[in-house]
């Protein structure tokens, strides 16, 4: 089945080039199974991801986007299709900190460096500027347990960034945390995006979360994961979760989640 597509009424998608993608996804299906009883999860999904772009993967549980962004991670193969990332294997922050207990901030920050071939003179420097660039300077020696669940989070965000890649793929980091602390950290990594010019795919199904932080917002079907809709988002940065540019358009895409859950459910 082709791909659905259609635009918000009040921004609609620019789709003239801009040179070569970030990333780009090319008729791409995922199943899951022994051929012939395989589930179809994702189903001829083609999606460009533009350098420096902010694209939020939206959509109901279980409709295949974070199957999606493993693909684009390199951590699983597409059935059919083609995914490409010129520049390189993309850094990856999942919604668990997945931090190692037994080192410090700072030494979880390091190994990703020494992973990335930064020598060992230069890890300690580069480790304590990360840190310094998620606002925790000054906790390289801190133990996990000794961080909140919003600074663990922070520090997974710098061990990410430590990769060195252009492209951060971002699986609901902040999904577990408290609506302030999330919020904050929704600040911070609209300033890290715009100060480093990255390329950042992230997951949620939070719409809200989306709108305030997306530059286009693509609402994927449910089972199977199509493109279903896409937005593009002009309302300016930094925005706030509670303006009424993001709550009037996060009604609009809510609506259309609804109706895609609904489509669902009458399957």
């Amino acid at each position: 089945m082709s791909t659905a597509l259609t635009t918000s009424k009040n921004a609609p998608v620019d789709e003239s080039p801009t040179g070569a993608p970030a990333v780009r996804i090319s008729h791409v299906h995922k199943s899951f199974g022994r051929p012939g009883t395989a589930t179809p999860v994702l189903d001829d999904i083609t999606l460009d991801v533009a350098p420096g772009e902010f694209v939020c993967l939206l959509g109901a549980s279980g409709c295949g986007k974070s199957t999606l962004l493993n693909l684009i991670a390199g951590l699983d193969k597409p059935t059919a299709g083609e995914i490409e990332v010129p520049s390189g294997r993309p850094a990856l922050m999942f919604q668990e900190h997945a931090l190692f207990p037994w080192l410090t901030a700072g030494k979880n920050i390091e190994l990703a460096l020494r992973l990335n071939g930064v020598a060992r003179p230069e890890r300690r420097a580069e480790a304590e500027r990360l840190l310094e660039l998620v606002r925790l300077g000054g906790s390289y020696g801190k133990r996990v347990h000794e961080l909140s669940g919003g600074m663990r989070q922070r520090v997974a965000m710098a061990r990410a960034l430590a990769q060195g890649s252009r492209v951060l793929l971002m699986d609901e980091p902040f999904a577990a945390l408290d609506a302030i602390t999330r919020d904050v950290l929704h600040d911070e990594i609209t300033r890290i995006w715009a100060e480093r010019q990255l390329t950042v795919v992230f997951v949620t199904h939070n719409v809200r979360e989306a709108v305030r932080l997306a530059q286009r917002v693509v609402l994927l079907s449910s089972r199977p994961g199509r493109v279903a809709r896409e937005w593009q988002i002009d309302l300016p940065q930094p925005r706030r979760i509670e303006s009424a540019g993001v709550a009037d358009l996060s009604v609009e895409i809510t609506e259309e989640l609804r109706g895609e859950i609904r489509r669902h459910g009458q399957h």
